[in-house]
């Protein structure tokens, strides 16, 4: 089972630069997207072969937003956590499948010089809380553009970068509760020391062209899905955002 995670930056934006070609020729069984950017009266697209779920900010137009294209009919979909004062802004679904709940996230950016971290922390704990209840039905995989890089690994410029949104003590500290949880980074469970791993980087200064990029989306698997995971892989050659898709694939038994 192949399992894709994607912040498109807008999907209009992103259909007009291979979405749709990246969508046949990678045929993933589940893609999940963040930061579509759409409204609830511009979410008609038709996918061939696929499912669609659309969960739109209602807070602000043209803003966040997640969605969830399957080829695989589950079993049920949720959309937001039930807490208000997050889910206006689009950032989780939920799905469930027979054998995992798959739940994808537009994590809260803490903003620059963490303007933000308030809601950030609030979010994360809200978040955690969440998938411990649904861990409790059965085993969960969150993927998602989660807009932190865990460790000095997992960006270009780690010094310099320390306590800047996206790599501030807060956001690591949270990420590090999250993975306490139950959960596994699968890419580093398969590539613990591979370095210039990113997918993420700036528009500026040429930063995809040197690969001056972050890590922070991810597929991070239930300890108990362990058995079932083949493979992650980051595809940073496949344009359309500044963000690229990353991929986790499964045992056909435990899908």
């Amino acid at each position: 089972m192949k399992l894709v995670s994607w912040n498109v930056n807008g999907l209009r934006a992103c259909m007009t630069k291979g979405f749709e070609a990246f969508l046949a020729q990678e045929t993933p069984d589940v893609l999940c997207l963040q930061e579509t950017k759409l409204q609830a009266g511009q979410t008609d697209l038709v996918f061939p072969g696929y499912r669609c779920w659309w969960n739109c900010a209602v807070s602000r137009k043209g803003y966040s937003g997640t969605a969830l294209l399957t080829r695989r009919e589950p079993l049920g979909v949720q959309m937001g956590m039930g807490a208000p004062e997050f889910d206006q802004e689009g950032r989780v679904i939920a799905a469930e499948f027979a054998e995992f709940i798959l739940v994808t996230v537009y994590t809260p950016n803490a903003q620059r010089e963490l303007a933000r971290i308030d809601f950030r922390m609030a979010f994360e704990d809200a978040f955690r809380a969440y998938l411990k209840q649904l861990r409790a039905k059965k085993p969960v995989v969150v993927c998602g553009d989660m807009n932190v890089a865990h460790r000095a690994i997992d960006l270009k410029n780690p010094k310099s970068n320390v306590g800047n949104a996206g790599f501030s003590y807060e956001e690591r500290g949270k990420f590090a509760e999250l993975l306490a949880v139950g959960f596994v980074d699968s890419f580093r469970f398969f590539y613990p020391d591979r370095t210039g791993a990113y997918s993420w980087w700036s528009y500026m200064g040429n930063a995809r062209e040197n690969n001056t990029g972050w890590r922070i989306d991810y597929f991070l698997a239930d300890e108990r899905l362990r058995p079932a995971l083949e493979d992650s892989r980051i595809l940073d050659r496949v344009l359309g955002s500044d963000h690229c898709p990353v991929v986790l694939e499964m045992k056909e038994e435990h899908a």
